[in-house]
């Protein structure tokens, strides 16, 4: 299995400091401030590439579990919605919001909730964020 690379630059003090993040793909590039992160200033933060980090593995998860099982999916979209709270005298991602809506024609959803439950549980970023309570909201549309 392939070793995937990101990389960080941060320059200056924490508040009026600025930093820039950047894939090791060269994919994307953003930069990220103290007010992008706790805050609503403009740019990216550590918090959101995990959101989007969790969201495309949860996706390719469930998509792939379900094709297993005989149900290809038509469309599996995630949102992640990670929190940062302040505890035990830090900042700290203390849980994240996973809500999908997927597309899977002949799947009733019993079946369907049981399989968004299994990929939660075992998408390689969750296992990794596993010290982070998950919740998952799973819909099958028409």
């Amino acid at each position: 299995m392939p070793t995937r690379t990101a990389n960080a630059t941060w320059k200056g003090g924490l508040k009026g400091g600025q930093g820039e993040m950047a894939l090791g793909s060269g994919a994307y590039t953003g930069s990220y401030s103290f007010g992008s992160r706790f805050e609503q200033a403009e740019g990216t933060n550590p918090e959101e590439l995990i959101g989007a980090a969790h969201a495309g593995c949860y996706s390719m998860a469930l998509s792939g579990a379900l094709e297993r099982a005989g149900h290809p999916p038509e469309r599996v979209h995630t949102d992640a919605r990670v929190h940062l709270a302040m505890l035990e005298g830090g900042p700290t991602i203390n849980r994240i919001d996973l809500t999908v809506e997927a597309t899977v024609p002949g799947l009733d959803d019993a079946a369907f909730q049981q399989h968004a439950e299994d990929a939660k549980k075992n998408c390689p970023v969750s296992r990794a964020l596993a010290a982070v309570e998950i919740h998952l909201e799973a819909t099958l549309t028409a």
